[in-house]
């Protein structure tokens, strides 16, 4: 708020404190650059500070806001004193004159610019240091005559006298300060302490720092609602206290008073929905958060408060859901809230939501009795060879039932026939997944490999089956195959075509790239070639010969 940051910027300049005077009135006039007491105080502060370039363009400003209006003149005359522009500053006190003839600080201002601009050709303080006079002043004052015995004191005032203009980076220095009074004839008074001030005297007549305006006068409407917003953020801090305290009861109390005093801000709407939540009144939270977007929309409120009433709309409306179905408006206000402002909790709250929803639905959908219905048409669509019919029943009886492997290794079965074998090893892998020890996941899964000519993970496969059920000939007739293949890569009966493809199918796996990619085992590899004495010594090693059995399987090496 304009008045706000303006009463901040009164506040920092009446404690001296000019920096952070410009700070608050900068900020007040970016929120209200049309309001001329604002460019009227911040040329003050830069008056205060010495900058007079800037306090000049802001008291131009002021009379080009509001020409009428003297105490802008008076800115403006101020500003140009110091920029030595006399003539500029009696002009712009006669101009403020016109407006208010009786007004005795724009008299002040001109009489001064006058007889500045009268006596520019003399500078008191420039004749005070000129001559050899100087240093006979300095030597008869007992007090100045010590001075004179400090090396760094002889060389300021030489400096001085060489450019009377740069006094004022001296000014700090008390001893420059008394011989400033001794060359002045002025006397000095508290030359003991850390300031010393000279009496007043019509040449160093010190002026009065210029104050800023004060605060338009408000109307009583005005003041009746700034007090209003006073007291409904006090209820707020006293909500929030107790909201912290989970005295939920009393917050909404007070949320309810700040309300009731202050209507433009929805803050306390969100805020008591917020306590809604917490206490488990949904529907009062929904009715709150509404209020709170049709307000803030009203008010054209910050994106992020509207985000916030509808991300907290959108948790009350899922907390009441009782199925897949009320979760949908839950979810559609939470992406609503993210159109607002994508907050991070937000968009977790509808990640949260649409997995909920997912998951219900797999719940509302769940049902035994009709997935086994699907499984049987499935089975008769199967023995039909309308294997992608089949395939629908089967599905439908996992999304029933996602338990029964029956339904996953029937669909495997299915895949297999039609060719998509990738799929059908998914649902072979979700059945022993399910249930480790169904025998005829490994069966479909150890047929499915085999058909993909991958005859060593096809054996593992089946050998695993075997565990749960040593006797299984279906798993045995499998073992049995993938020995004949693999044998009969060893034995190198294999076309030219057989071998490239299986080679190129090998050299897919993973396994084999990193045996094939290890320094020692390409070393193993070079020497069953060139030295057989050290391939003996290599098949000792348990690790090297389980990897030269997994090439020799891959068809990779072969044995003759």
């Amino acid at each position: 708020m304009a008045e706000e940051a303006k009463s901040k910027g009164n506040a920092a300049f009446s404690s001296g404190d000019y920096a952070t005077a410009i700070t608050h009135f900068t900020e007040a006039i970016n929120l209200a650059p049309t309001n001329h007491v604002l460019y009227s105080n911040r040329s003050a502060s830069y008056a205060s500070l010495h900058r007079y370039e800037e306090a000049l363009s802001d008291a131009k400003k002021t009379v080009e806001i509001k020409p009428d209006w003297s105490k802008g003149y008076s800115r403006l005359g101020a500003a140009y004193i110091g920029l030595s522009q006399f003539s500029e500053a009696a002009d712009a006190y006669k101009r403020g004159l016109e407006i208010d003839p009786s007004n005795e600080a724009l008299k002040s201002g001109l009489a001064d610019a006058t007889r500045s601009r009268g006596g520019a050709k003399s500078n008191p303080f420039v004749d005070a240091f000129q001559g050899p006079e100087m240093w006979t002043k300095l030597t008869a004052d007992p007090v100045t005559r010590v001075y004179l015995q400090q090396p760094d004191f002889v060389k300021t005032m030489q400096e001085i006298q060489k450019n009377p203009n740069n006094l004022n980076l001296y000014m700090k220095d008390k001893r420059v300060m008394q011989a400033l009074g001794v060359l002045m004839n002025v006397k000095m008074s508290g030359s003991g302490g850390d300031d010393m001030e000279m009496k007043e005297a019509d040449d160093l007549r010190k002026e009065p720092e210029p104050e800023p305006e004060p605060m338009e006068e408000l109307s009583e409407e005005e003041r009746e609602k700034k007090e209003r917003k006073e007291k409904a953020l006090k209820e707020k801090e006293e909500g929030n206290a107790a909201y912290k305290k989970k005295d939920f009861e009393r917050a909404i109390e007070c949320y309810t008073k700040a309300m009731e005093l202050d209507d433009e801000d929805i803050s306390y709407l969100t805020n008591r929905a917020a306590v809604y939540l917490e206490l488990g009144k949904y529907n009062e939270c929904i009715g709150d958060c509404d209020k709170a977007v049709e307000r803030g929309r009203e008010l054209r409120s910050d994106f992020k408060m509207i985000a916030r009433a509808l991300t907290r709309k959108g948790s009350a409306l899922v907390k009441l859901a009782k199925c897949s179905q009320d979760l949908e408006p839950a979810i559609e206000t939470f992406q609503k809230a993210l159109t607002e402002h994508r907050n991070p909790d937000t968009l977790k709250k509808l990640n949260d939501a649409e997995k909920a929803k997912k998951e219900l639905e797999q719940q509302e959908y769940f049902d035994p009795k009709i997935a086994e219905e699907e499984r049987e048409k499935g089975n008769g669509f199967f023995k039909e060879q309308k294997y992608p019919e089949a395939v629908k029943h089967y599905s439908e009886a996992i999304k029933r039932n996602p338990n029964d492997v029956r339904a996953y290794s029937n669909r495997a079965a299915c895949y297999t026939k039609l060719g998509a074998l990738p799929e059908g090893l998914k649902d072979a892998d979700k059945c022993i997944e399910l249930d480790p020890s169904f025998t005829k996941g490994y069966n479909r899964k150890g047929a499915i490999q085999f058909l993909m000519k991958e005859y060593d993970k096809a054996m593992e496969t089946y050998q695993e089956g075997l565990k749960h059920d040593a006797k299984n000939q279906e798993l045995l007739d499998g073992v049995r195959r993938c020995v004949e293949q693999i044998n009969k890569a060893n034995r190198g009966d294999l076309t030219p075509d057989e071998l490239k493809e299986r080679q190129a199918k090998a050299m897919q796996d993973p396994e084999v790239q990193n045996i094939l990619s290890d320094p020692v085992m390409r070393q193993v590899l070079v020497d069953f070639q060139e030295n057989p004495k050290a391939a003996q010594e290599h098949m000792k090693n348990p690790m090297v010969m389980n990897k030269i059995q997994k090439l020799v399987s891959a068809g990779i090496v072969q044995v003759r």
